[in-house]
């Protein structure tokens, strides 16, 4: 049984749920989180919280609630859904078409807000600075970025820790923890154009196409992680779009694909690009192309590693307020996260981050999935459908645990890295 200063009470409890609810109905895309970020604040202003919104021209915001000297105690939540339809068939599912919050931001933002309510409610026990930034644009990975290129800690003071967690297919109620080393991937996002000369369906001979181009490629660009990685590197690439065409007898004169990276050192990433360049290259080439293709680098993001120190800490801590059988280790995910770039500063210096992992699936479903073999509904899936009444209270108690303990232990609970010359974004 959690401890009464981070459990919350029936009341606080019931307006998290609440709040879940209408994120949930009303998700809203990354950069467009306006409705978002406007529900979140009015419900951190009532609790007493300070807000700055629009931080980078976003709707991110901070907020912020001074509680005497001490430490300060950073909690982050994305904000942004994705493009993606609901099918979980939920009372409460998704109201806009085409947008769902598949990857459980409503829950890291109703249980943030939940353990600011807690902490607000118990101030007389704690003293510091607790700061709870709402953060846009997380799946595209370019919001922290931008929080960071635009001087958010210049601008509010760097926080001592930062603290976030995640949702994923693990026993709702559940934690996990890293056990040393990275917990999620760097990634890089590329964007690629092959130029080929249009014409006529009916003379191709006079075309290059563009669109054999990019189908010959996105077979070869996957064996560069299935024939040119080692398995236990744990690379990954994925085309997640193909364009090209308007009509079925035009050849197109220009074809367009989005790639995503994944590794978990930044050198096995600049491989990689290197060898999509190289691929992409040999295929214009092979199709003699009237033109080399193009490579944009849209979208990057660091390797996650949370301070070792401090995860061991806050596992404990986890361990004493929900029963250590509910504390779990994390494997490294190939997923990616752009929440590095707000903790490895263009300085050299490292902010201690603690991360973990909020197990989200339902009991019966956990049981089916293990007893017939297949998964279960993982994040980013249209039937992704978290266990609301296991997994807000259990991410609402880790919040607040955690940040009480770096209140209560003050500064030395959370030594900084020393600096890393690889720490620049």
């Amino acid at each position: 049984m959690a401890a009464p200063e981070t459990q919350p009470p029936r009341a606080e409890l019931k307006a998290a749920v609440e709040l879940y609810l209408a994120l949930h109905r009303a998700p809203e895309l990354s950069g467009a989180e306006h409705s978002t970020a406007a529900l979140l604040t009015d419900r951190l202003t009532a609790l007493g919280l300070t807000v700055h919104p629009g931080l980078a021209g976003t709707p991110s915001f901070l907020a912020e609630l001074r509680n005497g000297p001490g430490p300060t105690v950073l909690l982050r939540t994305e904000l942004d859904a994705l493009p993606v339809t609901e099918a979980t068939g939920l009372p409460y599912a998704s109201a806009v078409p085409g947008v769902m919050h598949a990857c459980g931001h409503d829950l890291h933002a109703a249980a943030a807000t939940g353990a600011a309510a807690r902490l607000a409610a118990t101030r007389a026990d704690w003293q510091g600075r607790l700061l709870l930034l709402g953060q846009s644009a997380e799946e595209t990975l370019t919001g922290a970025r931008a929080l960071a290129d635009d001087g958010l800690y210049e601008r509010f003071g760097r926080p001592d820790a930062v603290l976030a967690q995640h949702a994923a297919p693990l026993p709702a109620g559940t934690l996990a923890h890293a056990t040393g080393g990275p917990l999620m991937a760097g990634s890089r996002t590329l964007e690629a154009v092959l130029h080929g000369r249009g014409g006529h369906a009916a003379t191709p001979h006079l075309a290059a196409d563009p669109l054999l181009m990019a189908a010959s490629a996105v077979v070869r660009l996957h064996t560069l992680t299935a024939r040119e990685t080692a398995p236990a590197e744990g690379a990954v690439l994925t085309v997640g779009t193909l364009h090209a065409g308007t009509r079925a007898n035009v050849i197109p004169d220009r074809a367009t694909l989005s790639l995503g990276l994944r590794a978990f050192t930044e050198a096995a990433l600049d491989r990689l690009q290197e060898a999509v360049r190289r691929v992409l290259a040999a295929e214009s080439e092979a199709a003699a192309a009237p033109g080399p293709p193009e490579l944009t680098v849209t979208a990057r993001s660091p390797v996650l590693t949370p301070d070792p120190d401090l995860t061991a800490a806050l596992r404990a801590v986890h361990a004493e307020h929900l029963g250590a059988g509910r504390v779990l280790a994390a494997v490294p995910s190939p997923a990616t996260e752009d929440l590095t770039h707000l903790t490895r500063l263009a300085d050299g210096t490292r902010i201690p981050l603690a991360y973990w992992m909020l197990g989200t699936t339902p009991a019966a479903t956990w049981r089916a999935a293990t007893a017939e073999g297949r998964p279960v509904p993982a994040n980013h899936a249209s039937d992704f459908a978290p266990d609301l009444r296991q997994a807000l209270p259990a991410g609402i108690t880790a919040l607040t645990a955690a940040a009480r303990h770096l209140f209560a232990d003050g500064p030395h609970a959370v030594g900084a890295f020393p600096p890393s010359p690889e720490a620049a974004p």
